[in-house]
């Protein structure tokens, strides 16, 4: 594979885990972003959403405990720019694993989702 595989990983999350395992499996190379540690700027926030096929709200954990005790409306967080604000001054509630080949991005959940961006 030429393209760069790069993957914004929790450690914590099992899911990701399983994504990097699955690579692992596949013998492909990959950079990690450990985006707890350095979260993502607004331009690594609009590439991600320019690369995956879901709708901006997937990128947000909105069922999640740490979401929730922000205390932010699910409805306020629909939009490409709502996404982008929460994600900016809340990289915990990122959904995770996302990866990127080349310019092709999924959030690999279930981990096996990696599989759909390996020719």
């Amino acid at each position: 594979m030429t393209d760069q595989v790069t993957v914004f990983h929790n450690q914590a999350c099992s899911k990701s885990r399983g994504a990097l395992a699955i690579l692992d499996e596949q013998g492909v190379a990959y950079d990690v972003v450990r985006y707890l540690d350095t979260p993502p700027d607004r331009a690594a926030l609009e590439r991600i959403l320019d690369a995956i096929d879901d709708e901006p709200k997937a990128l947000v954990r909105t069922d999640d405990d740490k979401f929730k005790a922000l205390g932010i409306p699910k409805a306020d967080v629909t939009t490409r720019e709502q996404v982008i604000d929460v994600l900016l001054a809340h990289p915990e509630v990122m959904q995770r694993p996302v990866v990127f080949v080349g310019t092709r991005a999924v959030i690999a959940r279930p981990s096996e989702r990696v599989l759909d961006l390996l020719d």
